[in-house]
């Protein structure tokens, strides 16, 4: 069967070999031929083809632009046979200043903008070679470079080009191989050129030297570079990772309202999607405090505006929106070219190293060819000297030959001709035997023969070759050198965010429907016991203030839930809200399921071992867990704070030392206090055991540290409450049914807190309309334990108190 499949030419193969070996062969010709750039000159075979192509067509910089489909033919009718939209893509990259540092293509037309817009069609846009282009090609008729075949073997193509610029960093390359990628950024030509003329001088220079000089990439878009770790990496490894963050300016407006101007954004940063992103973020309330949002950018520069609230910290937000959005980028560097025709990961040094070979070699060669030229031109005068030197002789000689060809033969016998001096004698037109002619003649000779003898000089002479390179890169630097455009500083987008929030004192409230808000401290002013307070927090008929804590804003504030689990943000992660608005939904800030609601908020300063957390649920169970456990970088995923029966949930949470007296209340006025040491510490995920003993429907209100010298404050629903000494809450075992806190009667109401005070403190309630007061708590009557106190706040009907808290103020007064 085999023999039959042969005769007919039909080969049998195995398939595993012909794949390995077809997908090699196409994976070497994406390799060579299309994605990655040779190190010499920086370009890709059809940026190469382009350029080429653009110089034979005659579409130099001094010459009137053509459409683009023009050029596009040519490259891929002579050289590049693959679809047009790869040629037209390359020249519109090309001439995008945005994307190349300086740019190959000289575009008249729509070539795209920064906004992702792309290009007019080929037919529509016209173009010819920038005049930096023009250094890439200088020469190339020179024999400085080697010609190939092109794909059809009925042309000749450059492999490369004699590339005056240091193309490969100046503008850098990216592109998507087999099995690899390369990533290079573009780099301000005057310092490239700089450290190509440092490394010429001494080859030995290492890279922290050439670092000085070339101090790192340089964007088509400026923009910021944060820190120089990345850069470093790249530049000794070949890989790294730049920060790139946009320039920002924040300023006030005569309104107050600060305001973000973007001026500037990060490499490859697309200003359309990015304002879309910012957008996004505002309506999902992912970031709070922006209120304006416009693109003002025109041709004389980029501008998009940003307008924050008039309470919004501006360096928080732009903080937040380099975390979320493009105006904090990176570019993964990977320094991946062509080295004689193999990828290599290259470093800086090694760069310049084959860039400077390079240009040693196409000086060698122009050198050459010229010498060449040089001495065929020596060898004419030469000749046309000797028959100036005999000219009656040759004259008669031609004058007696009976035809060309026998002249030219006697004038290579007689006279030690060759045949080449021979016919330079025979096509002398008789104006150049004239004496100033002849003159001009001898002249010239001794002209060409010291050009030889300087072509010479050079090709013997490695150093006068590198010479001619730094006299030719410097007039370069000259002609096209500017400005670097990206600034290199200090990394400092790892900074907290607690480092730019002035830290202060703030009150900060959640309703029974779940908004929070933070307030300053100082807004609230100093009131005696029994005033009639001020709106604190606008609610919804339905809606009630449940939790109040003051802290700090630096702090870390823990929120537990009704179902047990534990969540964590910052006290200027909360935002900032006024008076009397209700808030931000804290669905907005935590994952909360939609049965969940917090019901316990306590600061924390900072997570230690010595410390725990107490907590006590509505049934009465109690479970103590040191603090430590809690410390996480799960922030806003939430933890299992204490594992709950389906009918319980957790209602108080407190900071303790392990040491404590706890004191637990309940709605109906019974309470409870134990050493905190009879419960031994337990894991996160442990129930707990019994702390108090509940009779009928009671339920567990509140709980707290009971100390020395204090008193227990104790309020009612209906605005009533008392301050009775510790002292008369005897220690008890845990488990027990307590004593008697307050007489609980239908004018009281009942229970909604229980808290430990001293005289030196303030207290402060907030009613479920949301009023708000706060007083001195030595105003507060202290009164035995079995009396149901007096009168603290004044209520309105229908309205009761829906939350207390007590803290130490540093302020002397209130306005």
């Amino acid at each position: 069967m085999t023999q039959e499949i042969s005769a007919g030419k039909v080969l049998p193969v195995n398939l595993e070999d012909e794949m390995k070996n077809s997908y090699i062969d196409y994976a070497m010709s994406v390799i060579v031929m299309r994605a990655l750039p040779d190190v010499r000159d920086g370009l890709k075979p059809v940026h190469r083809r382009i350029l080429y192509a653009m110089q034979e067509a005659g579409m130099g910089s001094n010459k009137p632009y053509k459409k683009s489909a023009r050029i596009v033919g040519e490259v891929l009718g002579k050289y590049h046979p693959h679809g047009d939209s790869s040629v037209y893509d390359a020249i519109v990259r090309m001439a995008q200043d945005f994307s190349c540092r300086y740019v190959l293509a000289d575009g008249h037309g729509n070539f795209g903008s920064i906004d992702g817009d792309s290009a007019a069609a080929m037919r529509y846009t016209e173009v010819r070679m920038s005049k930096i282009a023009e250094l890439m090609l200088q020469d190339i008729d020179k024999q400085t470079v080697d010609f190939a075949p092109n794909y059809d073997e009925s042309l000749k193509e450059p492999t490369v080009l004699p590339s005056k610029i240091p193309n490969l960093l100046v503008n850098g390359s990216s592109g998507i191989a087999v099995g690899m990628a390369t990533n290079i950024p573009p780099h301000n030509l005057t310092e490239v050129i700089d450290g190509v003329l440092q490394m010429i001088d001494n080859p030995d220079i290492t890279i922290e030297e050439l670092m000085k000089t070339i101090k790192g990439p340089d964007f088509p878009t400026g923009a910021m570079i944060m820190g120089r770790d990345g850069i470093i990496s790249a530049y000794k490894t070949g890989r790294g990772a730049i920060k790139m963050r946009a320039c920002t300016e924040i300023s006030t407006l005569p309104n107050g309202k600060p305001r973000i101007t973007v001026t500037q954004l990060p490499y490859q940063v697309n200003k359309a999607r990015l304002v879309e992103r910012i957008a996004e973020l505002v309506r999902n309330k992912i970031i709070e405090g922006i209120t304006d949002l416009n693109d003002e950018s025109d041709r004389n520069g980029m501008s998009i505006v940003i307008d924050l609230r008039r309470d919004a910290n501006a360096e928080v937000i732009l903080n937040q929106l380099y975390q979320h959005t493009q105006l904090q980028e990176t570019f993964g560097v990977i320094m991946l070219a062509l080295v004689n025709g193999h990828p290599r990961i290259l470093n800086l040094k090694q760069v310049l190293h084959y860039y400077i070979k390079h240009q040693e070699d196409v000086i060698r060669r122009r050198t050459q060819y010229e010498l060449t030229k040089a001495q065929a031109r020596a060898h004419i005068l030469e000749g046309l000297t000797i028959a100036l030197d005999q000219l009656d002789p040759i004259i008669e000689t031609i004058r007696k030959s009976p035809n060309g060809e026998t002249a030219k033969e006697i004038l290579m016998s007689d006279y030690t001709l060759t045949e080449k001096q021979a016919q330079a004698i025979l096509d002398l037109r008789l104006q150049r035997l004239t004496g100033l002619e002849r003159e001009k003649i001898e002249t010239e000779y001794l002209e060409v023969l010291s050009y030889i003898d300087n072509l010479n000089a050079i090709l013997a002479d490695e150093h006068k070759i590198l010479n001619i390179i730094k006299e030719e890169l410097s007039a370069v630097k000259a002609k096209f050198g500017d400005a670097r455009r990206t600034q290199i500083t200090d990394d400092t987008s790892d900074v907290d965010l607690a480092d730019l929030i002035a830290e202060e004192n703030v009150v900060i409230t959640l309703t029974h429907n779940n908004y929070i808000k933070r307030i300053p401290l100082t807004t609230y002013r100093n009131q005696k016991r029994g005033g009639r307070g001020v709106t604190g927090m606008g609610t919804k008929e339905e809606d009630y203030v449940e939790n109040m804590i003051i802290t700090s804003t630096h702090n870390t504030i823990l929120f537990f839930t009704n179902k047990g689990l534990v969540y964590q943000l910052k006290g200027y992660e909360i935002p900032e809200s006024g008076r009397t608005a209700k808030g931000t939904a804290i669905v907005n800030l935590l994952p909360l399921a939609k049965d969940e609601s917090i019901t316990a908020i306590i600061p924390i300063e900072k997570f230690a071992d010595d410390k725990y957390l107490f907590m006590a649920t509505r049934n009465g169970v109690v479970k103590k867990t040191v603090l430590s456990a809690y410390d996480t970088n799960r922030k806003k995923t939430g933890l299992i704070a204490i594992s709950l029966k389906d009918d319980d949930e957790l209602i108080s949470v407190k900071l303790t030392d392990g040491n404590r007296y706890i004191i637990i209340g309940t709605r109906d006025g019974m309470s409870i206090s134990f050493n905190e040491q009879d419960v031994r510490p337990m894991g996160r995920n442990a129930r707990g055991v019994i702390g108090i003993k509940l009779k009928g429907d009671d339920k567990v209100i509140d709980m707290d540290n009971l100390r020395k010298n204090c008193e227990v404050l104790t309020v009612t629903e209906n605005g009533y409450g008392k301050r009775t000494p510790t002292e008369e809450y005897r220690a008890q075992s845990r488990g027990g049914i307590g004593l008697i806190n307050i007489k609980v009667t239908e004018k009281t109401g009942f229970v909604v807190g229980v808290k430990v005070v001293n005289e030196n403190q303030e207290f402060m309630l907030i009613s479920t309309e949301g009023i708000v007061i706060r007083s001195n708590i030595n105003e507060v009557s202290v009164i035995n334990r079995n009396t149901q106190g007096v009168k603290v706040m004044n209520m309105d009907d229908n309205d009761k108190v829906a939350a207390v808290a007590a803290f130490e103020d540093d302020e002397n007064s209130h306005e």
